[in-house]
Parts: structure tokens; sequence; C-alpha cells
């Protein structure tokens, strides 16, 4: 009786290391096709070392050869607590910010969330973690069509600067404002360039998302308006 190259317990590994790779690189191929730093090889790694270290506690028996057997208590729940521990370092890391805006949220998200179906896969635990992979890739391409659908509102902030012997008075600025679809809210002043200029900060609101670029499109024609700058803000 010939004996075989690959026994059962291995092949229920690599199925679990394969499928862990799969579905993490599907969730990530979205991140990929949006151009989010952490993409398609990024949680394909972290569903496969999630998976890995999880085989670590499963199959505990195969590597912990020196200690008797009646000794071993497996408890794979400390393994997940710090994989999910770690994973909160790697997913802060595809935070920033750029200007007002905090980029990354949902990237961070979506390394989180693949990390716990990677431990659901190391476990075997296949129902859950396909279910789970095929929620989360329809949060990240149909939620997204979704929120384009909801009205929202469009915030920034809005500097203005003037030369100091041609300010507009707060309440004509209030009244230009407005007659875009804006309204106005924390507006604060200053002088600036050793008292050579004056400014304007405040942060705009309005329904409309066209707004801001005849807002724009009129500053630009206006002679006093040394400079300004409408910033969106947003994650």
């Amino acid at each position: 009786m010939t004996q075989t190259l690959v026994s059962q317990e291995d092949l229920v590994i690599i199925l679990r290391l394969v499928t862990a790779l799969a579905i993490g690189g599907l969730i990530g191929l979205e991140r990929t096709m949006h151009g989010r730093p952490a993409g398609f090889r990024t949680h394909a790694l972290v569903c496969l070392a999630s998976a890995l270290l999880m085989l670590v506690t499963v199959y505990q028996l195969h590597w912990m050869t020196e200690v008797p057997l009646d000794t071993i208590r497996a408890d794979p729940t400390r393994m997940a607590q710090g994989i999910m521990t770690g994973i909160g370092f790697l997913g802060a890391g595809v935070i920033f910010k750029e200007g007002l805006n905090v980029r990354g949220l949902t990237t961070a998200a979506s390394i989180w969330i693949t990390a716990a179906i990677g431990i659901l896969i190391g476990i075997g635990f296949y129902f859950p973690a396909i279910i789970g992979a095929i929620i989360v890739l329809a949060v990240l391409a149909v939620f997204r069509w979704i929120e384009s659908q909801v009205p929202s509102e469009y915030y920034a902030h809005h500097m203005l600067r003037f030369a100091r012997a041609k300010v507009m008075q707060e309440a004509e600025l209030r009244r230009m404002i407005a007659k875009f679809g804006f309204s106005v809210a924390n507006i604060s002043s200053r002088l600036t360039d050793d008292g050579r200029s004056f400014e304007y900060h405040m942060t705009i609101r309005s329904r409309d998302h066209g707004a801001p670029d005849r807002l724009s499109q009129h500053l630009r024609r206006l002679p006093h308006v040394r400079e300004f700058r409408i910033t969106p803000i947003g994650d």
C-alpha cells in the first residue's frame, strides 16, 4: 500500500490558505480599483497572515511535541485578539490627513474586517467567512453608489484675502455667499502680511454641489480679491 505525499490534513491547510488568499485578494482588488494605497496585495497578505496564525492554534498538537498531550489547553480566541490588535496598527497607517480631509477610513475598516475573515478561514469556519466576504464586497461596491444617490450637504473651509484698503464688509460678504446658496458659520478675520492684507476664514455649507464652482468663478472676476480658497471638508 502506497503512502500519499500529501495527507488529508495538509489538503485542509492548503485549502484554507488558498481561500484566505483569494478572498483577501478580492476585497483588496476593489480598493485597488479606486486608487487606495492599501489594495490587492495588502488585503491578500492580511487575510493570509490571519489564517496562518489561526492555524498555529488550531493545529497545536503538530508543533507542541515536547509537551504531554493532556497538558495542552488550546485557546484560539487569544490568538484572534492578538491579530486584531496588530491589525489596528496597520489600519492606522492607511489613515492620513490631507488638508482638512481625512482619507483612508474605509480602507482601514476593510483591512480590519479582512483580518477577521482570515481568522474564520484559519479555523475552518467557511460559511460565515464567505458570507462575510460577500457582504464586504457589496458594502464597498454597492454602498458607494447608494452614497452618491443620497442627498448630502457640501461643507468647505473658505478663505478670502483682500488688500487692507479694499476690504469687503462682513455683511456684504455674507450676502454675496448666500446668493450662491451657501450658509456661513464660524467666520473669523485677521490681518496678515504685516498689516497689508485682510483675511476672512469661515465654514460654508450648501446642498447644491455645483455651488462651489459658481462661487469660485464669481470670485475670480472680483479685482479686489487678492486670494481665495475653497477647501472641501469630508472623509
